[in-house]
């Protein structure tokens, strides 16, 4: 009787542990045999390419076009919603009226899908229904804002998009951190003499680390996935100035009928993903010595 009590929790969890390994891990496989093959409108086991997908794939200039996308967006969205979150996580830390609100407030955009955010911002910066129509009707006629429209610069309204959606939840992480600091520590530091930006960057920073990497994991990994907010925003336009893998991807598997390329792309996208998880998950999980 005791045995059957201490197998039933296997046997519960044990049908969800096999069903999620074989379709994460499964389709993981899958995809990279997909990869090695000259698979087109339907998958092709018969013709082995090798690595010729990959070799087609870094010598597309759309593909390059995409990294470099995916390089501007990461950067900037990673950093503005940590830098915004931070500011917005200290400014509540104060104990300000009205902290619950606000909270609220900062945090609601992340209950959002990247398909509603992408959409609401695509009329907002849509220079013939948003912002910059707004502007000519309330008299100011030489307003311009048509990033959204320009190739250039395209890219840089998916990270707004990103950074309003995002930056509350890195506030939300940096606040619970701020939040299980001693007060003591900073009133020490106070009666020693430090200001209050001294002590957040040379006192409160470092001993929020766990927290700081954490989020940039969190916020590396929605990046690299960055297919919903693009789709509805630019929809990797104008042409494909603001194709990203995840984009790239999609068109290839699903629009232009070359699955193996499109499968290349994605084997590239995961091993992207594990040179960020993998080092992060080494670093905190492996046994320290004084931990022994």
């Amino acid at each position: 009787m005791k045995t059957f009590e201490n197998l039933l929790p296997k046997l519960v969890i044990a049908p969800g542990f096999v069903l999620g390994f074989a379709f994460i891990y499964g389709f993981m496989i899958w995809n990279g045999v997909l990869s090695v093959t000259g698979s087109r409108m339907l998958p092709n086991y018969d013709e082995f390419v090798g690595l010729q997908q990959y070799a087609q794939l870094w010598e597309m200039d759309r593909w390059t076009v995409a990294l470099k996308n995916l390089g501007i967006f990461s950067a900037m969205y990673v950093l503005g919603s940590m830098g915004l979150g931070m500011l917005l996580a200290i400014f509540l830390d104060q104990k300000i009226r009205g902290e619950g609100f606000l909270r609220t407030v900062y945090l609601y955009p992340m209950a959002l899908s990247f398909i509603v955010t992408g959409t609401a911002w695509k009329w907002i910066l849509n220079p013939s229904l948003g912002l910059e129509k707004l502007m000519h009707d309330l008299g100011w006629v030489s307003f311009h804002f048509d990033w959204l429209v320009q190739s250039e610069t395209a890219i840089y309204c998916v990270v707004i998009a990103g950074i309003w959606q995002s930056a509350g939840f890195a506030m939300a992480l940096f606040l619970a951190g701020l939040r299980g600091i001693d007060d003591s520590i900073i009133k020490a530091a106070q009666i020693d003499g430090a200001s209050l930006p001294r002590i957040y960057w040379r006192i409160i920073l470092p001993i929020l680390r766990p927290v700081v990497f954490s989020t940039i994991l969190v916020l590396s990994h929605l990046s690299i996935k960055s297919f919903d907010l693009v789709m509805a925003l630019t929809a990797g336009g104008p042409g494909y100035a603001t194709d990203v893998p995840a984009t790239f991807m999609f068109v290839m598997s699903f629009t232009r009928g070359q699955i193996g390329l499109g499968a290349a792309s994605a084997t590239v996208m995961l091993a992207t993903v594990a040179a960020i998880v993998v080092p992060y998950l080494y670093s905190e999980l492996r046994t320290k010595p004084h931990d022994r």
